[in-house]
């Protein structure tokens, strides 16, 4: 429910207009001007509810009622303007009740949609207006101009206690908006696969050997999906795709093309060197494409949306989860440290003394898995790091905390990968190398990441005890395979040559493993 000032003079100002009509109507006995009144104090109080109550129709915002409303009112005068004129009064308030609930400029489009309707019907129902009617509907609605002034001044002026409740009920109306959509999107939103159709569609009608998807991060592109035959180079064009993409406009050079595609991606690719089409047939293909792509590029519009929406709402539960662990559990066991210490001061036998050392010593490691549980939570890929220097932050953090060298050898180019990508491969990572600490019983554990964007290959293996039978309360393996499958890569888990635990991590064929001799850091503790 929603409460304030605002709400409450605008619910006094339509009483206000109806007991000033309704005196002098009920006096006269004014039959015709009843019937009006009545109709208007019912959408009023329609108009009321919705205000107070707008999660009675989730689907309909506060602007589209205001119109909704003031066009209604507008065709109810227009009616009867002949047989009530005294109606024409109540034109002022939906224009002064929208600019002190939502402001001037939302005033203006409900007056001019009022006088518009107004005017419109009193025309059809009336076959004409005379001079009286129409200077009436004219000064009306100029009195309801200047009333909209003084509403949008309060409007300003008026300052309304925060509602707490507020951003869950609108987030709540919105959830409820997106369930009821998703079950009307046919394609899904999975961006890749999405983008994937969208290359197959620029294929169709232009002889490209490599095509690719780009979308902006900062001031760069970031390939989405690419597809080349024959390892067609793709740099050129890629080139191109920056331009076309910085001036908003499609662009064929030589043999490359890019032409940007929706509110935030780019298309471009490189044609057959054998093609014979003249530049400006190239060019007139592209303008139909963009028109063809059109639906296709809402689609994709749409699943990077719920993307960066489903990231930012899983950063922030993790945020949340990684302080509570640390001012809660962590604190806790820690206070049952300083306890033990306390006994084991004293102790009343050397056979006590010995299980308080042990259990000194284990609640010593509980600290130190729930604060390594914290820094896995806490930590994410900036917007200026690479995947391979976030997995090099990680690894150097768990090896200064488990003790154990972990080498992590990169091979980056300079394109970055999609930021979901991104994420869910770095969880992988991140997985992979905390269970080899806590229960591989390795000595040394080792990482390697090659990224060619939009190509990965990325493998993380110990010299563990290899693989073990699997645990029923043991989710990790199941949480990684969930994660490949949103980043559309293929995971492999098996047996490393050292005997230990290999997890391998691939999107495409471009990028594969490196030599075996490393290049990259070894991370010691």
């Amino acid at each position: 429910m929603r409460t304030g000032p605002h709400f409450s003079i605008a619910a006094g100002a339509r009483a206000f207009c109806l007991l000033a009509l309704g005196a002098p109507v009920l006096w006269y006995r004014d039959l015709d001007t009843l019937v009006a009144l009545l109709t208007a104090a019912l959408l009023w109080s329609a108009v009321s509810l919705y205000e107070r109550y707008p999660w009675l129709l989730p689907r309909v915002g506060p602007l589209q009622a205001s119109i909704a409303g003031a066009a209604l009112l507008g065709a109810l005068c227009g009616a009867v303007v002949a047989t009530a004129p005294a109606l024409l009064l109540a034109l002022v308030v939906p224009p002064f009740t929208t600019a002190l609930i939502l402001g001037l400029r939302s005033a203006v489009l409900a007056l001019s949609t009022e006088l518009a309707v107004v005017v419109g019907v009193g025309l059809a129902w009336n076959e004409g207006l005379s001079a009286d009617e129409s200077l009436a509907i004219f000064t009306w609605a100029l009195a309801g101009l200047g009333l909209s002034f003084i509403g949008n001044f309060v409007h300003a002026t008026t300052e309304e206690e925060p509602d707490e409740l507020a951003p869950y009920l609108d987030a709540q109306r919105l959830i409820k908006q997106l369930l009821d959509l998703s079950g009307e999107l046919r394609g899904g939103l999975d961006a890749a696969s999405m983008a994937g159709g969208l290359v197959s569609e620029v294929r169709d009608v232009l002889p490209a050997t490599a095509v690719g998807v780009y979308l902006p991060r900062g001031e760069v592109l970031v390939p989405l999906v690419t597809h080349a035959d024959d390892d067609a180079p793709l740099e050129p064009a890629e080139h191109l795709a920056v331009e076309s993409w910085a001036r908003t406009e499609p662009i064929v050079f030589e043999e490359c093309f890019a032409f940007p595609l929706g509110e935030g991606a780019v298309i471009a690719g490189t044609l057959a060197a054998s093609t014979d089409l003249p530049q400006d047939e190239v060019e007139r293909r592209i303008l139909d494409l963009t028109c063809a792509l059109r639906p296709g590029a809402v689609r994709l519009d749409t699943a990077l949306l719920f993307s960066d929406f489903r990231d930012s709402a899983t950063a922030d539960v993790r945020k949340r989860l990684a302080r509570e662990m640390h001012d809660g559990v962590a604190q806790d066991i820690a206070s049952l440290g300083y306890v033990v210490d306390a006994l084991a001061a004293r102790p009343a036998d050397e056979k006590q003394a010995k299980q308080l050392a042990m259990l000194r010593d284990r609640i010593t490691k509980v600290v130190a898995e729930v604060r390594q549980s914290v820094l896995t939570l806490r930590t994410s890929i900036g917007e200026s790091e690479s995947l391979g220097t976030a997995i090099g932050t990680i690894a150097r953090h768990l090896s200064e905390s488990s003790r154990i060298p972990i080498q992590v050898t990169l091979d980056e180019h300079a394109t970055r990968l999609r930021p979901a990508v991104e994420a869910e491969l770095f969880r992988i990572a991140q997985e992979a190398m905390n269970n080899a600490i806590k229960h591989a019983q390795c000595s040394a554990i080792e990482v390697v990441c090659q990224v060619q964007a939009p190509d990965v290959f990325l493998r993380i293996s110990d010299d563990g005890r290899g693989l073990g039978t699997a645990r029923s309360d043991s989710h990790g393996l199941k949480i990684m395979r969930e994660r490949a499958r949103l980043a559309g890569a293929t995971l492999d888990i098996g047996e490393s040559p050292s005997g230990g635990v290999s997890v391998q991590v691939q999107i495409g064929t471009r990028a594969g493993p490196v030599p075996t001799q490393p290049t990259g850091e070894r991370v010691t503790p």
